[in-house]
């Protein structure tokens, strides 16, 4: 799956960690990936984050001994423990007493003690990505990346292998709802990731096939701009094996593009879309409350009906569409994968349920870019009925808040009320006078139909009071918005009098 280096060679350290945000900016291609053997046992700092739960579980299956730590309990943490891990509640350097290996993702600031410490230890500081790609070194690697839409085009080929018994390796940013995991090592020669473009780790991999979304400006911060992203993207091609293939959007003008760059370097290269050229057609997509159906037409799928159970909104049969190209490239049945996807429970915190109460059901989607508000806001606007859409959004980072203001602004203008919470910082130091705020001003709807609420705590109940039964809430954001939608639709369920606004 990737390079291997010599043991002295990953024990060096060849990133300046002095300049300020110097983890934001080193280049992914010249991390270094030790042999899983060399690993030692691993410390995992964040453990019970999507991706870095999914690396302790693939490293506790492989044998490795793994601590962690995490700032809180949690069900996932739980859950870790279940299988082997130590786990910590809170940072301290003295969880590296027993480390061989420390393993963090950029959204952890190089100045946390615990951080810190590691680099000045002298042992290995790998990234996510480098640490899972040792952990899957002998697998065939199917890599999924883009902008948008890469949770879910992993989930699906995931499901769909695993229904034809093919028992694949996999590392995704979400728990699957028929596993309840978010990773596992399986006994065939598959590895289907996840590949992150954010930090340009997904350029730790060595794919044998790979599929690309999209590709938007989004993570700035460390690209730089928009043809910094199209560099990487570019460099992602370069990895991937020469006789394998690359699965590209052909509605999306930067996918395009990437893939003319493919073309170019002698890689094999299948389209897919609704656009006339698209070697992979998908037609008549018809989205449904509960389910969304399409056509598709293509190399290894002949002529196919097909209907994906709990996705929701047009966009996902595009995902769809690249899951199923790939299966048939796979080798797989695909009438097999088809048949699985009909009754699909879908991935956590994507379009996600929470119930209902006091007639007002309540949903949460991890969308926190312009374009995936956009697309989430409308598909619930199909799934609303009569009732109206009320938008929650959690500002993720203080850059992406400042740098996309205005088209976060216009896609909540979809929504009928816009509720706007404080930013979620992540690793970012605030930028001043950069708030939820920002966004909010901007909403260009009715100023009763706009709401800035920055206290987090009071944010449920400022929904109640707002919703009406039949209303749908829409929870969005990359933060911990996501912890507040029980008490969302508690509050909702408790609230008896009519609202005061909106």
């Amino acid at each position: 799956m990737t390079d291997r280096p010599t043991q002295d060679a990953a024990r060096g350290r060849p990133d300046d960690w002095s300049a300020p945000g110097a983890a934001l900016v080193r280049s992914a291609p010249t991390d270094v990936v030790p042999a899983l053997a060399d690993l030692g046992r691993v410390h995992i700092m964040g453990i019970a984050g999507a991706g870095m739960s999914a690396l302790a579980r693939i490293l506790l299956g492989r044998g490795i001994a793994v601590s962690g730590c995490e700032a809180r309990d949690s069900l996932t943490v739980a859950a870790l423990r279940a299988i082997g891990a130590t786990v910590y509640l809170g940072h301290s350097p003295e969880h590296l007493r027993d480390a061989d290996t420390f393993v963090y993702t950029t959204a952890i600031s190089p100045k946390h003690r615990e951080f810190a410490a590691a680099r000045a230890s002298g042992m290995p500081v790998l990234r996510r990505a480098a640490a899972l790609a040792s952990a899957l070194e002998d697998r065939r690697c199917i890599a999924i990346s883009g902008t948008h839409g890469k949770t879910t085009t992993t989930s699906l080929l995931t499901v769909g292998a695993q229904a034809c018994g093919v028992d694949p390796s996999f590392a995704i940013g979400g728990n699957l709802y028929e596993s309840g995991k978010n990773a596992h090592l399986g006994t065939g020669e598959l590895a289907i990731v996840e590949a992150d473009e954010s930090d340009g780790s997904f350029l730790l991999t060595r794919p044998a096939a790979a599929i690309i979304t999209n590709v938007e400006a989004d993570h700035l911060e460390n690209h730089g701009d928009l043809a910094g992203i199209f560099r990487a993207f570019e460099q992602f091609v370069d990895r991937i094996d020469h006789n394998g293939l690359l699965l590209s959007c052909a509605d999306d003008a930067g996918a395009r593009r990437v893939a003319d760059y493919a073309r170019r370097s002698g890689r094999r290269v299948l389209s897919y879309g609704e656009s006339q050229d698209a070697d992979v057609r998908v037609s008549d997509i018809v989205a449904l409350p509960d389910a969304v159906e399409f056509r598709i037409d293509g190399p290894g799928l002949a002529s196919r009906q097909v209907r994906v159970g709990a996705l929701i909104g047009r966009h996902m049969a595009l995902n769809a569409a690249a899951a199923l190209a790939m299966a048939a490239e796979l080798g797989l049945d695909v009438d097999i994968v088809i048949a699985a996807w009909s009754v699909f429970g879908g991935v956590r915190r994507r379009f996600e349920s929470h119930g209902e109460a006091g007639g007002v059901r309540v949903f949460d989607d991890y969308a926190h870019h312009p374009t995936e508000l956009a697309a989430s806001l409308t598909a619930a606007k199909d799934a609303v009925g009569q009732g109206r859409l009320i938008a929650v959004f959690q500002p993720g980072t203080y850059s992406r808040t400042q740098t996309f203001a205005t088209e976060f602004a216009e896609a909540l203008a979809i929504a009928d009320v816009a509720v706007v919470m404080d930013v979620f910082p992540a690793r970012e130091e605030p930028i001043p006078g950069v708030t939820g705020a920002t966004i909010s001003d901007l909403i260009p709807l009715p100023s009763e139909q706009v709401v800035y609420e920055p206290r987090y705590a009071a944010t449920p109940e400022r929904i109640a009071a707002l919703a009406r039964p039949g209303d749908l809430v829409l929870t969005m954001g990359i933060g911990d918005v996501y912890l507040l939608c029980d008490d969302i639709r508690d509050a909702c369920g408790r609230s008896t009098t009519a609202p005061a606004q909106a």
